[in-house]
């Protein structure tokens, strides 16, 4: 896989989006949240990301607070979030979970040690 372009969405639809992903380049994390949540995560630069549908979101923070998880308040799904790489960029988190015809569980996914950050 290369870089491609993806849809995805909550899943009622109110937050939708487009991301141009590159998929073989994906990670895990066992932080408490991610664990928690399941998330495949692909990391892009926000400039790769495009809003679709600008619905309600809710802001949830924990930890560093330098991450802003954003949540649909109407289904409860966290669909991305955004933050800032090492290097200071503007970076999404997009949950690939919620792309389109995607399955994240056969992607060579690499883990990430968010744990003990």
């Amino acid at each position: 896989m290369s870089r491609q372009n993806y849809r995805g969405s909550c899943q009622c639809g109110s937050v939708a989006y487009e991301v141009d992903a590159d998929l073989d380049r994906t990670f895990v994390c066992n932080c408490s949240r991610c664990r928690r949540m399941g998330f495949v995560l692909a990391f892009v630069p926000r400039v790769d990301f495009h809003l679709t549908s600008d619905g309600p979101v809710t802001e949830y923070l924990f930890n560093s607070k330098r991450i802003r998880h954003l949540f649909c308040p109407t289904c409860g799904v966290e669909s991305y979030a955004l933050g800032q790489g090492p290097d200071g960029a503007e970076m999404v988190a997009v949950n690939v979970n919620c792309l389109e015809g995607v399955d994240p569980r056969a992607l060579a996914s690499q883990p990430v040690d968010g744990a003990s950050h």
